[in-house]
Order: C-alpha cells, then structure tokens, then sequence
C-alpha cells in the first residue's frame, strides 16, 4: 500500500543541483513513483534557499557543489532561518570532500548519485521523518575526517544504541527495543559521540564503519 493510498500526504520534494540532466533525472523518477510530489528545482545554494523558503517541501535534495552557491551554505542557511525541509545530499562521493561540513551544518543524511532508485526512495522517506540516512559508502569518504585516535572503546550498550541510530531509528523507538527511557539514550549517545569525536549521529555511524563497530 502506498502512503497516499495509506492516507498520508505524498512527500514534498525540492531538488537541488547545477546540471539540468541530473535535475531532469531526478524530477522523473519521483514523479513516476507514488508517494512523492516535486514541487520546484534549484540550480545553485542561493536560488535553493530562496525556493526552499517559498515553497516550504519535505525533503530538499541537495547537490554539494555548485557555481550559483555552495550546497554547504544553503544547509547552513536554512538551519539559520528556521526551514521545516529536511536535506538530505546526493554526493559525488569522488569529488565532494565537504560533505563533513554538511553535516554539521545540519544535513539529515548522504547517499551517492549513483544509488538504486529503491534506496534513494527510502532515504527520502526516512530523511522525512527526520531519521539519519548515511550510505556505507560515503561513511568511509568521511572517516578521515571524524576518526579520533586513541578513542576509549564503546560500551556493549552504548553500540547496541549505535546499531540503531546506523538504522536510522529515532531516540523514542531506541529507548523502546532497548528497554531503557529517552533521557537514557540521550546520554549513551552523548558519551559514545565524545569516545568517536563527532559531534552527531551521521558522523557516529561514519566513524563506527571505519573503526569496525559497525560493518
């Protein structure tokens, strides 16, 4: 059953990126599927901003590298002006080296340009819903970024929250399949960010890939 068919709204998409045959591209494949309406495209992280803000969508896919403005400060922009729209960036994973900074400036999640449409279209529904989603992939691009040498090793429970947050499921639903209360999971996770030496739970798991934790 399809979410609209299931009663909820299609999912609003902005897309974001220089090339008008990847914008093309990714305009089709969503309007081809259920569930998704795109509302609008950008060619650059000013033009983003102004059409996020206007338009209000669930989800922006944004593009990192840009000559109309850089994917990393429309994120950082948007955060500022308080948008609703979740970002979730399809990288290169060849070229963009920035995509650390996006993360701290507020990105949702990562996944390559290249990935299966199945897999864009969960990580767009899961991004909408405000879950991490982080390809394996661009993990490994990121670990040199987020390693921190000589880290003190996580506890049992501390990974068990790790595996879950690496699923892209939300402190409430931790908290559940752990047994254990929101304010619980809040303090595992801020213990196991200080031994990986990241600041949030995408650049967690990408630290978690390269050290072994995860795999």
């Amino acid at each position: 059953m399809t979410d609209e068919a299931a009663g909820n709204p299609a999912i609003s998409l902005l897309v974001v990126d220089d090339h008008p045959v990847v914008r093309d591209g990714l305009r089709g494949m969503f309007e081809s599927a259920p569930g998704f309406t795109v509302l609008g495209e950008a060619a650059g992280g000013v033009e983003a901003v102004e059409r996020a803000l206007a338009l209000d969508p669930d989800v922006v896919l944004m593009d990192l590298r840009m000559p109309g403005g850089s994917g990393v400060d429309a994120i950082r922009e948007l955060g500022r002006r308080g948008a609703r729209a979740k970002i979730l960036v399809l990288t290169t994973y060849d070229t963009d080296t920035d995509t650390l900074q996006a993360i701290e400036a507020g990105a949702t999640g990562y996944l390559l340009k290249d990935a299966p449409r199945e897999e864009l279209f969960t990580a767009v529904r899961a991004a909408a819903r405000g879950r991490t989603v982080l390809s394996p992939a661009v993990a490994t691009r990121l670990v040199s970024a987020v390693r921190s040498p000589g880290g003190e090793p996580l506890s049992a429970r501390e990974r068990e929250v790790l595996a879950l947050v690496a699923r892209g499921t939300p402190n409430r639903e931790i908290a559940r399949a752990l047994f254990i209360s929101e304010a619980t999971v809040k303090t595992h996770l801020t213990h196991l960010y200080g031994k990986l030496g990241v600041k949030d739970r995408a650049a967690a798991v990408a630290a978690a890939y390269d050290r072994g934790i995860l795999g």
